[in-house]
């Protein structure tokens, strides 16, 4: 299942703008977690 796919349910129970919300926060915690990974690696160098 596509993260689209569990978004649908989600948008028709709670409101687009609290998916919108979370989509957005998914998506910044992902990234978060790539710099935190290179920092991690820079400090290793």
């Amino acid at each position: 299942m596509t993260i689209v796919e569990q978004f649908i349910p989600l948008i028709s129970e709670v409101g687009f703008p609290i998916a919108v919300t979370l989509f957005l926060l998914y998506q910044i915690e992902a990234k978060l977690d790539s710099v935190f990974n290179r920092i991690k690696a820079f400090r290793n160098a």
